[in-house]
């Protein structure tokens, strides 16, 4: 029997659907996932069974196929344990078919069937909307950063029982409501350029470069404060409007780096990678591409210190990123952009 569910992946900044088909056959029992899954996919095997077990259920003995298309797109994570739990619960007939075509599904099960936070919740969500989805399904931990799309019905649960609970009986719960912003509280919290006592001139020099989005760079002798002032650039700088905020919130929610149970980033990013960075530190990649420490500080300030310690052609890499405001990294599979608009700091000793 054939059950399909609809989950999602990640392609650079952006998410793209995955229909999640599951089907048993006859044979010897077998579990195989192709697709194109990395090794993390493929391990979910183990974790399906598992949690499909103790969460009182029974795991099919035999031949399970799970098929992850569009298959010309490579998968990673561990975001496919729901939906694959809950493909093979419907064709084991275990439960009933549920309105699968509306619901996007994601979470990562743990082998007692509670579920795990994942990374990318925030453009998974902005995509299924555009697809015309009703409803997201996936961990708790992530319902705040989903609620922050309108229009689609955000469905935290905690375990693959309470999955299939809410499936079973939709009407049964209200949809999670996004409550005040946990990042508002930090808005006044981190170095401020009130606290500076003289430093005029580059004080001054500040205030000009956070006016005009002007890049600068601090020399003078060691202890003389450049680092001390280049930190307090963002408090200075104009708050994010929404726009500017669900961007920086994206590249954070891919990267993983969004701080658990929060949603939308209100303050401007500052970054300062250390001078022994690689280039793929600096502007991203890997070998599934990720946001480089140029993206991480999209619409904030990105601060070089001891600038002429950093590698050349890892400095050389920042002329694309400062005259285009975004990163395209290219591989054999996709051409992957990253935004990078940023103002560019720097500081270094005579």
């Amino acid at each position: 029997m054939l059950a399909c569910t609809i989950s999602s992946a990640l392609l650079g900044v952006d998410a793209y659907l995955v229909r999640v088909e599951a089907d048993l056959g006859g044979g010897l029992p077998s579990f195989h996932v192709v697709g194109l899954p990395d090794a993390s996919v493929r391990e979910a095997r183990e974790r399906v069974a598992a949690a499909v077990k103790n969460s009182g259920f029974h795991f099919p003995a035999r031949r399970i196929t799970i098929n992850l298309a569009p298959a010309g797109i490579r998968k990673e994570g561990a975001l496919y344990d729901l939906p694959i739990a809950l493909g093979l619960l419907v064709s084991s007939e275990q439960i009933e078919r549920f309105a699968s075509a509306e619901i996007l599904a994601v979470g990562e099960l743990s082998l007692c069937g509670d579920l795990r936070p994942i990374r990318g919740v925030l453009p998974m969500a902005i995509r299924a909307r555009r697809a015309g989805l009703r409803s997201i399904l996936l961990p708790r931990e992530n319902a705040e950063e989903a609620a922050i799309v309108d229009g689609l019905e955000v469905r935290p649960v905690e375990s693959l029982r309470g999955a299939v609970d809410l499936l079973l009986a939709p009407d049964a719960s209200e949809p999670f409501t996004a409550g005040p912003n946990g990042d508002d509280a930090e808005e006044g919290i981190g170095p401020d350029l009130e606290e500076v006592r003289g430093q005029e001139q580059a004080k001054r020099a500040l205030e000009v470069a956070a006016a005009g989005g002007h890049n600068l760079i601090f020399i003078g002798p060691p202890g003389s404060g450049k680092t001390m002032i280049a930190r307090r650039l963002p408090s200075i700088l104009p708050e994010l409007d929404r726009e500017e905020a669900l961007d920086v919130t994206r590249v954070y929610s891919v990267a993983g780096l969004l701080p658990p149970g929060s949603s939308l980033l209100r303050r401007r990013p500052f970054r300062a990678p250390h001078h022994s960075t690689s280039d793929a530190g600096l502007i991203g990649g890997g070998a599934y591409p990720r946001p480089g420490e140029v993206s991480l500080a999209h619409h904030g300030v990105l601060f070089l210190d001891e600038l002429p310690e950093f590698k050349k052609n890892v400095l050389e890499l920042l002329r694309q990123p400062l005259e285009e405001g975004s990163v395209r990294i290219a591989r054999a599979s996709a051409s992957l952009r990253f935004p990078s608009t940023f103002l560019l700091a720097a500081a270094m000793n005579p």
